[in-house]
């Protein structure tokens, strides 16, 4: 065993290397005129019967407007009802044939088999789910007693791209998965709405300018239609903005230098306040943020019902 592990070890990197200089130039080809094969016959949305969970507010919300405009009947999930019903009617006076909003937590299981029951109630199938509920969780480790207050958080982000890859090899190509890795959108995250240390929701723009510092934000009209069309084609993976993607290679190839400089940048000495990090005096520079950030961020103030 020993030995073949020692073998592995040697020939395997020289395998993989010269595979990848042979193969990557074929494979970028073929992904490109799939890429445009699937865009000529993307799939139509008029009619269509879409889930989402989490459409109150922010990204949820605006890809409900999407899905809308091309004419698809909407079952709406989130917490707040008042909002919901506001997304709802918003959505059909852009389109849609009929848009159901229906409170939902999806921390709870019943909550969640409601909401899919609903759909195949109403209208016999379900063709697309989104799944864009989630909350942020803002805090030192150091400063968190119970990291059970940030349950919340962790469902929706622990090991969900994971969870999702091993569905797409289970169900191949019967069912499509599209996974949306979003940089920073506008939405209640960027306006500041975080869990703290304590798992409780606050809004704190302070703070929020201390995590997101100088990185611009996307519009959420953007993303949305980005995030249809993306399942509209059936792509597996999607980054909005595109040039977020260069991010892993940048985390890949210099990890040391990546971690040395996210501790400088936006952890303080102890005993700082954390709104004296260097990454809150970079935002803070005049002007910075009407160039970098939409207006809409700007207000702290969020949907309450």
């Amino acid at each position: 065993m020993d030995l073949v592990n020692r073998l592995l070890n040697i020939l395997v990197p020289i395998f993989s290397n010269h595979a990848f200089i042979f193969f990557f130039p074929v494979y970028l080809c073929f992904q490109s005129v799939h890429y445009v094969w699937r865009s000529i016959f993307s799939e139509n949305m008029a009619g269509k019967v879409v889930v989402i969970a989490g459409a109150s507010s922010g990204m949820g919300e605006h890809i409900a407007y999407e899905y809308g405009k091309r004419g698809a009947f909407l079952v709406i999930g989130a917490r707040r009802e008042n909002a919901l019903r506001e997304v709802a009617e918003t959505a059909y006076l852009l389109g849609s044939p009929r848009a159901i909003p229906l409170r939902t937590d999806v921390s709870k299981v019943d909550d969640c088999r409601r909401l899919i029951e609903t759909a195949i109630n109403q209208f016999g199938r379900l063709d697309h789910l989104v799944l864009a509920a989630g909350v942020t969780p803002v805090s030192l480790f150091e400063e968190t007693f119970h990291v059970t207050n940030f349950a919340p958080a962790m469902a929706s982000k622990a090991a969900v791209v994971s969870f999702f890859e091993t569905l797409r090899v289970e169900f191949a190509s019967d069912i499509g998965i599209t996974l949306v890795t979003p940089g920073l959108i506008e939405s209640e995250m960027t306006k500041g709405k975080f869990l703290n240390k304590d798992g409780k929701m606050i809004v704190d723009q302070e703070l929020r300018d201390v995590v997101m510092s100088a990185t611009p934000i996307e519009r959420v009209e953007r993303l949305a239609k980005a995030v249809v069309n993306s399942a509209s084609r059936g792509d597996k993976y999607l980054t909005v903005p595109p040039w977020f993607k260069m991010t892993f290679f940048i985390k890949m190839l210099l990890r040391e230098a990546v971690d040395w400089f996210n501790h400088w940048f936006f952890i303080p000495e102890p005993g700082v306040p954390p709104t004296e990090a260097v990454s809150k005096k970079v935002v803070d520079i005049p002007g910075l943020k009407d160039i970098l950030w939409p207006d809409s961020v700007r207000s702290p103030k969020i949907k309450t019902n």
